[in-house]
Parts: C-alpha cells; sequence; structure tokens
C-alpha cells in the first residue's frame, strides 16, 4: 500500500511520530513536507518556522527509523500547495491528525473530481501533554512542554503545578 502524509513538522513530537507510526504500519509512505513558503500559511499562529532544509534533514532521520523497524520504503517530497501530494493517483491512503482530517475529505472530493478513486483516510489521534493537553509544536516553540510531552520548568527552575 502506498500511503501519504504531510505536515510542518517543525518541531517534530510525539503526535508526529504516533503519525509515522500508523502510516508504517500501512506500507511504503511518502510525507510531503510544506515548503518555506507554504508552511506559515498552513499554521493557526503567527511564530517562526525553521527552514525547510533544517525540517528535512530532521524528518529524515525520524522516519529512517519507522522505516527500518517496519522493512518500509520512505519518500519526502516538498509540498508548495494544501492538498499537496496526495491528489496524485499512486497513493491508497492517508494518514491524518483530527485536525486535517477535512483537509483529507477535500481532497478525496480532488480525487473523485479527477476520475481516482478515493483514499483511505486513517485518523490519528492526538497524543496528550502530562497535564492532559495535546501535545503541540506551538506549546513546544512557547516552551510550555517538550517533544514528549513533559511540562517545561517554569524561569525560576520550578516545574509547573498539575491542576
Amino acid at each position: 500500500m502506498q500511503v501519504a502524509l504531510g505536515g510542518t513538522f517543525d518541531p517534530i513530537h510525539d503526535g508526529h511520530r504516533k503519525l509515522f507510526e500508523r502510516a508504517f504500519e500501512l506500507g511504503d509512505v511518502t510525507v510531503g513536507l510544506t515548503s518555506d513558503e507554504l508552511a506559515p500559511k498552513t499554521r493557526q499562529e503567527d511564530r517562526a518556522i525553521r527552514s525547510y532544509a533544517t525540517r528535512r534533514e530532521e524528518l529524515a532521520a525520524e522516519l529512517a527509523e519507522y522505516a527500518a523497524a517496519a522493512g518500509r520504503e520512505y519518500t519526502i517530497r516538498k509540498l508548495t500547495e494544501p492538498t499537496g501530494i496526495a491528489t496524485e493517483p499512486q497513493f491508497d491512503a492517508l494518514v491524518v491528525s483530527p485536525e486535517t482530517e477535512t483537509g483529507g475529505k477535500r481532497i478525496n472530493e480532488i480525487r473523485r473530481e479527477a476520475g481516482r478513486d478515493s483514499l483511505e483516510i486513517e485518523v490519528v489521534d492526538h497524543v496528550l501533554a502530562a497535564d492532559g493537553e495535546k501535545i503541540s509544536s506551538t506549546r513546544i516553540v512557547r516552551g510550555e512542554i517538550d517533544e514528549h510531552g513533559q511540562l517545561t520548568p517554569d524561569r525560576d527552575g520550578r516545574q509547573p503545578r498539575r491542576e
């Protein structure tokens, strides 16, 4: 099975890793990584995003481990538009998060309009941080949590209280 997955992956965290794991369970994986131009347009917040080259290098290191463990192949391709690579005919499945499920449905509409089969859409639930909120790149960049969802000590070195 040929599986598509897309994102900005800045920085990579355990929620992303859950997406990668599911994708490699299904088949060989092609990851669309947002270009420097597209990445800011896909974010709900205004924050700095590292370069495509930096993100690609880190993504390749992560994917290599999952691919080796699953005995699968992977490819990374640059995304220049939100619907990305998944409209191409070779894909059978698309792995998405709850936030990107609507985009997956839009991709299937585009595929049907082009006379292609719909993709199997695999929705992977969020991974929760230690405080019960979802792990996100934004929370990591803000310094609230680390990539594994552990709460980050405040500026005085105190561990945040859990409510």
